[in-house]
This record gives C-alpha cells, sequence and structure tokens, in this order.
C-alpha cells in the first residue's frame, strides 16, 4: 500500500504531517514523531513579536530569540531523516524577508507563514489586509529558494478571491485553516485570560469543504490542518483534494504514538475499500469531481436546515 505523497518539493513517505505546536520544542520528540510515522515536521512557530527588541537593552522582548530557534532547526535537520518545516508568525512586514533567509540557511526544508492579524481598526479595509499579506507572503517567496506554504485563516469575505492572490504570488502550499485561540472572561477575577481549546473531528468541516472546492482550481498546494483525529478524516481529506493532513490537537491529547494509531486506521480504510495508494484517492470528492458541484454552496445549506428534525 502506497502512502507517499509530495508537499514543498518532497516526497513524504506518508500524508500525517504534524502541524506546529510546543512538542517540536524537544529533539527528543522530535525523534518520536520521525519513529512513530510522521512525514514531516512544522516546527513551533517563531512569533513576530520574539523577533522585536527591548530599545533601551537591545535584547529580546521574549524569552526565545531567533538564534534559539536557527539552532533549533539545525538540530533538528542532523537528528532525523524527514523534513524540517520553520514557521513564521506574524502579521507585519518587518524582518519576514531577513528571519527567512536566515532559516533557509539554517537548513530548513521549507517555510510557511502563519499569517493572523486581529484587524479592530474600522478604517482599515479587507483589501488593505489582504495586501498586506499578500506582499509579505510574495516577499518572502523572492527571497528564498526553499518552498514558502502560507497558513490562512478562514475569515476572509472571499476566499476563493484571496486564494487566487496568493496563487498568483506563485506560493508553494496553502494549509487551511488556522484556527484562532479566542479569549475567556473568568467572572471570579472579572479578567480576560487566555483558554486553549483543541480541537475535535467537526473542525475539519470547513478546511474539506475549502479543500474541495480549491482543488486543481490552483497551482499551490493543499494542506487541511484543524480537526485530524482519525484515520478517516485522513482519508477524508485526501478525498477532498488534500496533499497532507497535519496533526496537533491529537498528538496533544493522545501523545505523539498516535500517530501510529491514525496510520493504522488509514491503512485498514484504503485495504477495506481497495484503494492502494492515496493518488488513486485524491480529489475524487472533491467539486470538480462531484456529480453535483452544488453541494459544496449554497444547495448543502439549504438541505441541511430542511431536512434537520429535532428531537420531540
Amino acid at each position: 500500500m502506497d502512502l507517499t505523497t509530495t508537499y514543498l518539493g518532497k516526497r513524504l513517505r506518508s500524508p500525517l504531517v504534524v502541524s506546529a505546536n510546543p512538542l517540536s520544542e524537544s529533539l527528543a520528540n522530535i525523534k518520536r514523531m520521525e519513529d512513530a510515522g510522521a512525514g514531516a515536521i512544522v516546527l513551533y512557530s517563531l512569533f513576530e513579536e520574539q523577533l522585536h527588541v527591548n530599545q533601551y537593552t537591545e535584547q529580546p522582548l521574549f524569552q526565545v530569540p531567533a538564534d534559539v530557534y536557527l539552532e533549533h532547526i539545525r538540530k533538528a535537520k542532523e537528528a532525523v531523516a524527514i523534513p524540517i518545516i520553520a514557521s513564521l508568525n506574524g502579521t507585519s512586514g518587518s524582518g519576514w524577508s531577513h528571519y527567512a533567509r536566515q532559516i533557509e540557511q539554517a537548513g530548513a526544508d521549507a517555510l510557511e507563514l502563519n499569517l493572523y492579524a486581529l484587524e479592530t481598526n474600522p478604517r482599515v479595509s479587507p483589501h488593505d489586509i489582504e495586501s498586506t499579506y499578500v506582499g509579505i507572503a510574495g516577499t518572502v517567496k523572492a527571497v528564498v529558494k526553499i518552498p514558502v506554504a502560507v497558513k490562512l485563516s478562514p475569515y476572509f469575505t472571499s476566499m476563493a478571491y484571496t486564494v487566487r492572490q496568493f496563487d498568483e504570488a506563485r506560493i508553494d502550499a496553502l494549509v487551511l485553516f488556522n484556527r484562532f485561540y479566542q479569549p475567556d472572561i473568568d467572572l471570579e477575577t472579572r479578567t480576560v485570560y487566555p483558554h486553549v481549546l483543541l480541537s475535535t473531528s467537526q473542525d475539519l468541516r470547513l478546511p474539506l469543504r475549502w479543500i474541495g472546492i480549491l482543488y486543481q482550481r490552483i497551482d499551490a498546494q493543499l494542506a487541511a490542518t484543524g480537526g485530524i483525529h482519525h484515520g478517516q478524516d485522513v482519508v477524508k481529506a485526501i478525498m477532498a483534494g488534500a496533499n497532507v493532513t497535519m496533526m496537533a490537537s491529537a498528538l496533544l491529547m493522545n501523545g505523539i504514538e498516535h500517530l501510529r494509531v491514525v496510520e493504522q486506521q488509514l491503512c485498514e480504510w484504503m485495504d477495506q475499500y481497495e484503494y492502494s495508494s492515496l493518488d488513486a484517492m485524491r480529489g475524487t470528492l472533491s467539486q470538480v469531481h462531484c456529480d453535483n458541484p452544488a453541494e459544496f454552496e449554497r444547495s448543502q445549506y439549504m438541505r441541511a436546515l430542511t431536512t434537520y428534525l429535532p428531537k420531540p
């Protein structure tokens, strides 16, 4: 059974890619991920805020300066044979090109740009936000030779148009979608605090829909993230058109060895339904291959609302 797939210029042994999360801060964990069957690893993110320095002390504002991250890339590349993808997380244009080049020099096989800003200024238009994002991605793409992926949020007025702009900037892959950790309110202390809620398989529906719509309509490869917990989740994403499926929450909840479980479930499903390779599955349930393409659009919404029967 052939589980190999291609992503960001590399042939991977499996579509199971570890997405950016704290587990990859440890070299021992990175080795365990490879042993458990990961096809590639996206390292924990280097945040834009960590790249700024205190104007008085000239020291990084946070405890993980860029040079520590770059050294971690070098050590990870020495420790494992699978591709290591670095991750930059930020919102502005400052410093991205500089650190992208340093990441390339450190040996990363590819770079994932995690673009996210919560724009609260009512005078900033959606066009301004999109132009900033595409500009950052295009600038980074122009200064490095390694492949570049962009991890997007689902909150664009016209997702298809926005994706086309990234595609025209020759971005190599799009990772759909970023999950944002919304703050909560503590009523006892009357304060706002971070509240991390890990994903479930239900979260996969949104990336499934857009991967299914975009498959074969853009040149960029597609990665599904958010809601990959079981082998059947992987099957759904591949059938929608994904090149790879990314996991973080499932590993945080179940441990790194859960990669083996997901791979076994994937193999069992493929064997049961007589699929010999991922290539034979990919895109078979995308919009371009769907008997009724409207199922990806409004008709599905209407059917869901008109056929749901509440409990008596």
